[in-house]
């Protein structure tokens, strides 16, 4: 204690020196808890006084425990949780899953390496890595981490770019070094969980992305598909649309075997969407079929191009060109290369990069954890995406996320946890090891074929988005944006102008949020079935209520309609001078501002002054308000004069100095408008501590005091804290159940069986005696203090700040009430006659 009181008076003395007022959060001189004692006798009520939260309160809640640490490693590794408890049962269903998976990324791996301009083996690699490493961090089970389309377009740019201003480093080098790099900051973000920062992507700005890259990647295939050669598909998309039409005449006989390729894909899964609608018996058959068609096309036109190609294995003889050599095994394992001149090279890149890693795998992740009723963790994700990344180039993987198409196939084949990455990844393995001879006759133009087939299922389709112009006609503009950057620039510049452009326009709406001024409205509960009868018009039903008091309540509506609701329903002024003003979306230093303007603006249109003759001579009045022109009198004296306002923070999370200091600011401007009189300022639906400790530092959620000396009226809301789940009530029902046990024996002596009162709440008895004692027992437990009426109340909010409030309706109610006491809407001040 003496060192408390020695620290409290040091603190006291370095403050006096410093001219910190420390009781600048109670300018009116009041006690902290000397408002309200006389509103509840200490029978009838207990006093609550809200304790403010402390700068070390806050530190402690952000500062790690020991359990803490320990729960944040155990959830590293999400497959500790459910491992135990594997079954056979859940190993059949993620056999089927894996393997179905494994036929459909084996061929797409080596396809989408050559977007990545790599070899295909690389591919194989990233698809191994991928999904032998997810599962031990996954949080989904249905992901599946690999190449794909548009993450592979990106790497291939980078390698593209490097090449041309760093020609003595190879692209897997670069690939490689970029999914390391990539890997450190996505592993980063997770292990901190600040897996939020995704959700600053919307959706728009998503799908925007996964049409424009999808365009762009089909279109770049397209040359491949039909054997068109001599310029570049990696340019924007219009200018490859452009060559393909001027070099359309030197397609080659690749055109043959890759447009029907394609068009046998597209053959199979439509045939296998309509049997399964003709004969949903044997749906699930027809979805392994089409899951299928990628590893049946590619086998099938592996087949012709062997029979074909086979004595013309040299690269000048082939007839259409083939895949090549592929190496048998980890060939091109090794450290990658990270060193500052690599790093340099595509230093620009990285940001686009991660973005793309990120977006494209929460968005999916979230997508089927929604689908299939679980819920991800997008920091742990951002983990295993990270630590793929991070470990995979190790043997040779490039940049890798969450794959659209093979993810769907995985969710609808059934997987049952994550574990089937491990079966895919054994598949993988195998094809490595035993399959590179097959590689060798694949046709690139079959190959071109199940990309442009891929990546047509990330285009938006017309009905999506005409639900996103059905919900936001804003955001279809956003979309659009992105689509056309993506075709006629880049990729990287559809990306950054959507994200971009989102961002805009979410600052826009909170600079621009509009206040709002509320009014009053009594609403009463009807029945339902009174409404929608053709006979009857809603306004002449009338109401049915069985109780009037309980069915009817006031509420607050925009006084401006602008909510939608009826415009015959008209809000009331809530009281002659009293303004009720809501915060639509949050409240600080970029709308504050905004919101103020619009506030007081209203305010001195609908009042009038206090005191007309503030102003004794013409010269003393501003120049933004002359008043009234020579001889003429004020206009206004219909008006109210300014009394209270009551603002809504129900909408408000936090504050900051700005937005504080603009109340302040406003509050000293009215008061002078009010002058001599004070406005009252009530604060409602306050959520947060430390909102309430900002405000309270600078005054409000206290009376204003009054020249006349008369005392603040005090509203509080109080709330019941008897009845059954009390303490008391319990002791009481257990003195009720042993009284009701022992006259239960006695019964039971006397020939009379009885049901306990835990079973039914009453007593049975066999003749009117016992009628008599159970009726009388029955009274005494209604009387008791587990059932009676009279119970103990308590303050809800703290008695030291009486002009905080629970809602609007208790503080329009003190704001009546003191106006009321003050002598009502009766103008006072200089020049006023009484």
């Amino acid at each position: 204690m003496a060192s408390n009181s020695m620290a409290t008076k040091i603190g006291h003395g370095l403050a006096k020196v410093l001219g910190i007022k420390l009781q600048y959060r109670n300018p009116q001189g009041l006690d902290d808890v000397s408002r309200g004692e006389s509103v509840y006798s200490v029978s009838s009520a207990d006093t609550y006084v809200e304790q403010e939260p402390s700068t070390w309160e806050w530190i402690r809640s952000v500062t790690p425990t020991g359990r803490g640490i320990l729960i944040w490693a155990y959830n590293l590794f999400p497959f500790v949780h459910w491992i135990g408890r594997y079954n056979f049962q859940w190993l059949y269903g993620d056999l089927v899953a894996g393997i179905t998976v494994g036929a459909v990324v084996v061929p797409q791996s080596m396809a989408y390496a050559r977007l990545a301009e790599l070899a295909p083996e690389y591919g194989l690699y990233s698809s191994f890595m991928g999904v032998l490493i997810y599962w031990f961090f996954a949080t989904s089970k249905d992901i599946t981490i690999g190449p794909v389309a548009v993450m592979s377009t990106v790497t291939g740019n980078v390698v593209n770019r490097v090449k041309e201003s760093n020609p003595e480093f190879e692209g897997h080098v670069v690939a490689s070094s970029l999914a390391v790099l990539c890997g450190v900051v996505i592993v980063t973000i997770g292990l901190v969980r600040a897996g939020w920062i995704v959700d600053f992507i919307s959706l728009a700005a998503i799908s925007a992305f996964m049409t424009g890259s999808a365009i762009n990647i089909a279109v770049g295939q397209v040359p491949a598909l039909m054997g068109i050669t001599g310029f570049s598909n990696r340019e924007a998309t219009y200018k490859v649309v452009i060559n393909i039409l001027k070099n359309l005449g030197r397609s080659k006989r690749d055109a043959a075997t890759g447009l029907t390729a394609l068009t046998l894909l597209y053959i199979i899964r439509y045939a296998c969407n309509f049997s399964a609608r003709k004969m949903p018996s044997r749906s699930k058959l027809f979805f392994f079929l089409s899951t299928l068609r990628t590893a049946f096309v590619i086998l099938l036109y592996t087949l012709i191009s062997f029979l074909v190609n086979r004595h013309h294995r040299a690269k000048g003889q082939r007839l259409f060109a083939i895949l090549g050599d592929v190496p048998r095994g980890f060939k091109h394992a090794a450290v990658p290369t990270m060193n500052v001149p690599i790093i340099k090279a595509y230093a620009g890149d990285i940001p686009v990069s991660i973005i793309v890693l990120l977006i494209e795998h929460i968005a999916i992740a979230k997508s089927f954890g929604r689908v299939n009723n679980y819920t991800i963790d997008a920091s742990q994700e951002l983990v295993a995406i990270g630590m793929t990344n991070l470990l995979g180039p190790f043997l040779g993987a490039y940049p890798a996320t969450g794959s659209f198409s093979r993810t769907a196939i995985k969710s609808k084949a059934g997987v049952r946890t994550p574990f089937a990455g491990v079966i895919t990844a054994i598949l993988v393995l195998l094809a490595i090891y035993a399959l590179p001879a097959v590689f060798f006759y694949i046709p690139n133009s079959a190959l071109s074929a199940v990309i442009i087939h891929a990546v047509g299922d990330l285009i938006t389709p017309p009905n999506t988005v005409y639900q996103f112009w059905r919900v936001n006609p804003l955001e279809v503009i956003i979309f659009f944006l992105g689509v056309i950057v993506t075709v006629f620039s880049s990729i990287e510049d559809g990306i950054y102008t959507t994200i971009s452009v989102s961002a805009a326009v979410l600052l826009f709406r909170v600079v621009k949020a509009q206040g709002r001024f509320m009014g009053k409205v009594k609403v009463h509960s009807a029945v339902g079935d009174q409404f929608g009868k053709e006979e009857k018009k809603y306004h002449d039903v009338p109401l049915e209520t069985k109780d009037d008091e309980n069915s009817t309540r006031t509420i607050f509506l925009p006084l401006e309609h602008n909510d939608g609701s009826n415009p015959q329903v008209e809000p009331q002024s809530p009281y002659p001078g009293v303004f009720i003003y809501r915060f639509s979306e949050g409240y600080n230093y970029p709308n504050a501002n905004h919101y103020l303007d619009y506030m007081v603006q209203t305010i001195f249109k609908q009042t009038r002054r206090t005191n007309p003759y503030s102003y004794p001579k013409p010269g003393d009045r501003p120049w933004n308000d002359p008043g009234p022109k020579p001889g003429h009198e004020e206009e206004y004296s219909d008006r109210p004069t300014l009394k209270a306002i009551i603002l809504d923070f129900s909408s408000v999370n936090n504050v900051d100095i700005t937005s504080v200091q603009n109340l302040i600011d406003v509050r000293n401007q009215l008061d002078k408008y009010a002058s001599p009189d004070r406005v009252d300022w009530h604060l409602a639906c306050l959520n947060n501590r430390w909102t309430k400790r900002a405000l309270a530092s600078a005054g409000f959620g206290y009376p204003t005091p009054s020249g006349d000396g008369s005392r603040w009226k005090p509203i509080f809301s109080v709330a019941e804290i008897g009845g059954k789940s009390s303490a008391a009530a319990a002791a009481a029902y257990r003195e009720n159940e042993e009284g009701l046990k022992r006259q239960n024996t006695q019964d039971e002596e006397r020939g009379w069986h009885r049901k306990s009162a835990a079973d039914t709440g009453d007593a049975v008895a066999k003749d009117d005696g016992a009628s008599s004692d159970t009726s009388d027992f029955k009274q005494t437990i209604a009387g008791s203090k587990a059932y009676g009426t009279t119970t103990k109340v308590a303050a809800v909010h703290g008695l030291n700040r009486p002009l905080f409030h629970i809602d609007l309706t208790s503080a329009l109610q003190s704001a009546i009430a003191n106006i009321e006491r003050k002598g009502g809407d009766e103008p006072r001040g200089v020049g006023t006659k009484l």
